[in-house]
């Protein structure tokens, strides 16, 4: 889908610096006023999961989150890996996994589909591993010519690398247009396609040029495309960090969004020393990627690698927000602009169905979407308040210990610790 983008309309007099081109192919699901919400339908330790495995796992639940108004769930990487989570790929052609068989993959994302639901498609391109030794790739085979010559194993005979180097396998030549982009662009046409996936999720994006995604975005015709960069948040140059996720996102072409790791580190100071102030920047406007460019951000609270899993301090941990903090977290991305994503294990191993879904029920009822207007009213030392204008209503919320109240003619949806959800 080609798409005219005005530079003023998206940047709205922001002072963000980006130059976008003339004609954009954005995905369908990303090209403003989306009424997207996202499923991270995983989480670090699902590869473990038998009686039932992990995609009859999620199979059993498709009704369920078809009732909670999801349009879109993610899954784990689907191939063949050296290691169990997915996240080394070997054979990309072979897609019996830790999750389940090429079988129970098909029926599962099929389930989704049939019930209305995008699956969107783990897409790890930046590396790969041998199937013997460290550079016998097969299944698509291809030559060393596909591993970047400055590789650490001293074996690659391609160009140098166009991104940040991966030490845990062998860094792909994405110059190579006849092994590396042709094979890369076969594997989501003629193995991926079929099995139902309309979207993409890039991992560790940084590794390799962003034009490359979005030539793959495009060459699928994706529906929907996210992209992880996960770089360094330095909170005392905000904007330095969510220029990087502009600039990425402009590298592709503004074929793929991003997700929004400025507004992850935000939430995490706010919830962890209460410095809510961090939520609005020096224009009014929320302080994330989610305030430069909305319709491309797509918010989360936590992620198969920032936070934990089925329980608090179980999983990767990397860079969780507080465990008793994560519905604040919920209230915010749930009623703001912006694509937000929800973690699996939050719903059914952390009991917090019933509350994300009265949240998911406002912002449905109110027509909030990924572009409504945000005014904020509130953002100090225990507070933040906003209220968000969507299609038919108006959303009002606050996070924090602080009280706050948006006055009379507001009914509340929706409450718990440090937040609430009210609507006119």
């Amino acid at each position: 889908m080609k798409k005219k983008v005005s530079v003023a309309a998206v940047l709205a007099a922001s002072t963000i610096m980006m130059s976008m081109p003339a004609t954009a192919a954005t995905p369908p699901a990303q090209a403003g006023n989306s009424s997207a919400v996202l499923l991270q339908g995983f989480h670090w330790n699902s590869a473990g999961y038998s009686n039932p495995n992990w995609y009859n796992t999620l199979h059993n639940n498709v009704a369920d989150l078809k009732a909670m108004g999801f349009s879109h769930v993610w899954f784990p990487p689907s191939s063949d890996s050296a290691a169990r989570e997915g996240y080394l790929p070997r054979q990309l052609n072979n897609l019996n996994s830790s999750y389940g068989s090429s079988a129970e993959l098909t029926n599962v994302v099929r389930a989704f589909t049939n019930n209305g639901i995008h699956a969107v498609a783990d897409i790890v391109v930046n590396h790969r591993v041998g199937s013997t030794g460290w550079s016998d790739f097969t299944n698509p085979n291809w030559t060393r010519h596909t591993i970047v010559n400055n590789d650490e194993c001293n074996c690659g005979l391609g160009n140098a690398d166009t991104g940040s180097g991966f030490n845990a396998g062998r860094d792909i030549d994405h110059t190579n247009v006849g092994e590396t982009q042709n094979g890369i662009i076969n594997w989501l046409n003629y193995t991926l396609k079929p099995v139902g996936f309309s979207g993409l999720r890039f991992d560790y994006v940084k590794g390799f040029g962003a034009q490359y995604a979005g030539q793959y975005a495009n060459a699928f015709n994706a529906q929907f495309c996210v992209g992880e960069l996960w770089t360094d948040l330095n909170l005392n140059n905000i904007d330095a960090h969510r220029q990087q996720i502009m600039n990425w996102i402009n590298g592709t072409g503004n074929s793929c969004g991003a997700f929004d790791f400025t507004t992850k580190g935000l939430l995490n100071d706010a919830l962890h020393n209460g410095n809510y102030w961090r939520l609005r920047d020096s224009t009014g406007k929320p302080q994330g990627a989610v305030g430069w460019w909305p319709a491309m951000a797509v918010t989360f609270v936590d992620n198969h690698d920032t936070g934990p899993s089925e329980s608090c301090g179980v999983g990767q941990n990397h860079w969780p927000v507080p465990c008793g903090a994560v519905m604040q977290g919920y209230a915010y991305i749930l009623s703001h602009p912006g694509i937000p994503t929800v973690y699996y294990p939050h719903i059914y191993n952390w009991n917090l169905k019933t509350p994300i879904s009265a949240l998911m029920q406002a912002r449905r009822t109110a027509g909030v979407h990924s572009t409504s207007p945000v005014a904020i009213q509130a953002a100090t030392q225990g507070l933040y308040a906003a209220i968000i204008t969507g299609r038919t209503r108006q959303l009002a919320m606050k996070i924090g210990p602080n009280s706050w109240s948006p006055g009379t003619g507001w009914t509340l949806q929706t409450s718990g610790t440090n937040y609430a959800v009210w609507m006119k």
